[in-house]
């Protein structure tokens, strides 16, 4: 397979919009009072946008699955192909922390979190004590990381389009 079928990139694009979307909305957050009218409301779209990063990311997966990804292409070096792939895992990893410790803050309270007033995803359990602390310094800390690793990942597609000059970065547009 040469290129990326056409739902995994918009999968791609739609997560990617998601993620970078959702980390200023945070970091925004964080610089408000209690008086702000938004003190309230980021948080909310904050949990409601997350939840609907769970699905994206989920039916990501499955496309992923279906339909594999392309190989690397053929002047690719070996140490470019193996940061790429570690680059990959340790962002769905990062991903994959930052949606549990979200959902786990966002229950912490033993109360669902409520998606843009519609529905209600229910909390489960009450992992550990200060559930809430703990998770919100993994999450925090998961997402600085993941901006690194978003980063390296930008700028190894921007090499390989500037000065390799290759195929890479087209396969995904």
């Amino acid at each position: 397979m040469n290129g990326y079928h056409i739902s995994q990139k918009m999968m791609h694009w739609l997560s990617a919009l998601f993620i970078l979307s959702l980390f200023a909305l945070g970091v925004w957050m964080r610089t408000l009072d209690y008086y702000s009218g938004w003190y309230q409301t980021a948080p909310e779209l904050h949990k409601s946008f997350g939840i609907m990063l769970i699905g994206i990311m989920i039916l990501r997966s499955y496309l992923r699955l279906k339909f594999h990804t392309p190989k690397p292409l053929n002047t690719h070096q070996a140490w470019e192909v193996k940061t790429a792939h570690v680059t990959h895992i340790a962002m769905y990893a990062l991903i994959a922390i930052i949606l549990v410790s979200g959902y786990l803050i966002g229950t912490a309270d033993n109360r669902g979190i409520a998606v843009f007033d519609v529905f209600d995803v229910p909390p489960l359990f009450i992992a550990f004590e200060n559930q809430e602390d703990v998770a919100g310094f993994i999450h925090e800390w998961a997402a600085y990381c993941l901006m690194g690793f978003i980063a390296l990942h930008i700028a190894g597609a921007l090499k390989h389009h500037l000065i390799d000059k290759d195929k890479t970065l087209k396969r995904m547009l």
